[in-house]
């Protein structure tokens, strides 16, 4: 079975870039734009409207999208079943999460994963942890690490990884702003502190509902996707922050940057890996959800 032709429209399908999916793909624009023609002729639709500046799905597009994600899925399966007997995984397996978790969790799990599967070809992709679960929801990536949401969505599974404590930051060079801010939170103290936050995602979430608990509308200096970002625009003075301490104890700028104690504390980051629960059984995602140990099932 060739299932080269799907490859090439769903890496088309999420690029929506001729020439980013041939570097990707390693073949030829000619042969792409061929291949892509052939499918269309197959199915007697278009797949993708393009002119000279832009690239998208069409609606048949997009259900074929749905369509050759769910056929290399069961093919993927069924020929990892296959070949359970020999115990040879391979495949490709494509992974989401930001460049501190890259870091701090990758090379722990894929030291091991690697060694024992050495034909699983890995995708890695970073980015915002805010977007993690909707990437897996979106069936845009096979396993990606994040912040578990209070809620967590249906038909998502989760396993943890470590917990990360959520920390308000200040540059190190403003003793009197640390003072005046440490201990019992204050809504005199906070009204025109200028702030920079997530633009989205849990840390975002809490610092709004710790805001309308004290009874303050925050002054927002920033809004950043990406908890890096926020280290590096307090240590410049821009303002006060709210991070991770894994993100913190990971940054280079750590040394110039001051950690408020701040009462009452922001709930800690529970950080772990999510996919979809239907997938779970899959060889490839199996594999890699074993590395970790039994006792953070």
């Amino acid at each position: 079975m060739d299932t080269k032709p799907l490859r090439l429209f769903l890496t088309l399908a999420d690029t929506l870039h001729f020439g980013r999916t041939s570097a990707m793909c390693h073949v030829s624009p000619s042969t792409l734009s061929r291949t892509i023609q052939q499918l269309e002729e197959e199915l007697g639709v278009p797949l993708f409207y393009r002119d000279n500046r832009s690239v998208t799905l069409t609606r048949e597009g997009r259900r074929f999208q749905e369509y050759a994600r769910d056929t290399l899925m069961r093919w993927d399966t069924l020929r990892h079943a296959l070949q359970e007997d020999r115990r040879v995984l391979q495949g490709a397996l494509s992974l989401y999460c930001s460049v501190t978790a890259s870091y701090s969790f990758l090379y722990d799990i894929l030291s091991s994963f690697r060694h024992q599967y050495p034909r699983i070809e890995l995708k890695l992709h970073t980015g915002d942890p805010a977007w993690a679960v909707q990437r897996i929801q979106q069936g845009e990536e096979d396993i990606a690490i994040g912040a578990r949401p209070d809620h967590l969505p249906g038909g998502i599974a989760f396993r943890p990884i470590a917990r990360s404590p959520l920390l308000f930051i200040a540059p190190a060079g403003q003793s009197q702003l640390a003072d005046r801010l440490g201990g019992e939170a204050r809504d005199s103290a906070w009204q025109d502190v200028p702030m920079i936050l997530s633009e989205e995602g849990l840390a975002r979430e809490r610092v709004d509902r710790w805001f309308r608990q004290l009874g303050v509308k925050p002054h927002i200096y920033a809004q950043v996707g990406g908890n890096e970002a926020i280290v590096s625009m307090v240590s410049l003075g821009f303002g006060v922050g709210i991070v991770p301490r894994i993100v913190l104890d990971n940054s280079p700028l750590a040394s110039r940057i001051r950690v408020l104690d701040v009462q009452p504390a922001l709930a800690p980051y529970e950080v772990g890996l999510f996919t979809q629960e239907r997938r779970r059984e899959e060889p490839l995602i199996q594999a890699f959800w074993s590395q970790l140990p039994d006792k953070q099932a």
